[in-house]
């Protein structure tokens, strides 16, 4: 059993692992584009259609994210769900486990996009060394969520029980989600676009 769970931790691991270079990959890509696009004064009615994007997703997010019925498996293409499952459950390999990783972020990509817009838009008005931080920290905040798993593994939880706890709440965590969404879409949109334009007055 202790050979079993430390093969888990592996796998764990090298999931969260791809996870987190996947989400730099794809905020450096999309912060290198908004500032070869822009520079880094970004025109407020990109700022406004950001805001209008996080609450969009965050709407989304609420009625789409996880597919109606048991379990959580994710409002994604059929194919592809049905592809991360099978190799989830015959995965043996952390190298495998990290390619799952980098292939989950994209999955998500759709509910994804407008938070890392948003941080891209912040990142490209920063100097290099802030945006290297900057990129971290995203990261980090992003794999919140993994690495609480990661640490209920560690800690000789079984991951079966964390799966059950997840479906038995799954219906808060998207409610939870999708708010947090509208929120930060709110805020961005009172605190950037409003204020700058006001400021211009």
């Amino acid at each position: 059993a202790k050979k079993s769970q430390t093969r888990v931790l592996s796998l764990t691991s090298s999931f969260v692992f791809g996870a987190g270079v996947m989400t730099v990959l794809l905020l450096s890509l999309i912060s290198y584009v908004f500032f070869h696009l822009f520079g880094s004064n970004t025109p407020l009615i990109i700022w406004a259609i950001v805001c209008g994007l996080l609450v969009g997703v965050g709407l989304s997010v609420w009625v789409f994210y996880y597919r109606r019925g048991k379990g959580t498996s994710l409002w994604i293409p059929r194919s592809l769900a049905r592809h991360l499952s099978d190799r989830s459950k015959a995965t043996k390999d952390p190298a495998e486990a990290f390619s799952l990783g980098l292939t989950s972020v994209i999955a998500e990509i759709l509910f994804i996009i407008a938070p890392l817009s948003v941080a891209a838009l912040v990142l490209v008005q920063l100097s290099p060394v802030w945006q290297f931080a900057g990129i971290v920290l995203y990261t980090l905040v992003s794999l919140i969520t993994l690495l609480s798993v990661w640490v209920y593994i560690s800690s000789g939880h079984k991951i079966s029980d964390m799966q059950k706890w997840r479906e038995q709440n799954k219906y808060f965590l998207q409610f939870a989600a999708g708010l947090a969404l509208v929120i930060l879409g709110g805020f961005v949109y009172v605190c950037k676009v409003i204020a700058d334009t006001v400021g211009a007055m």
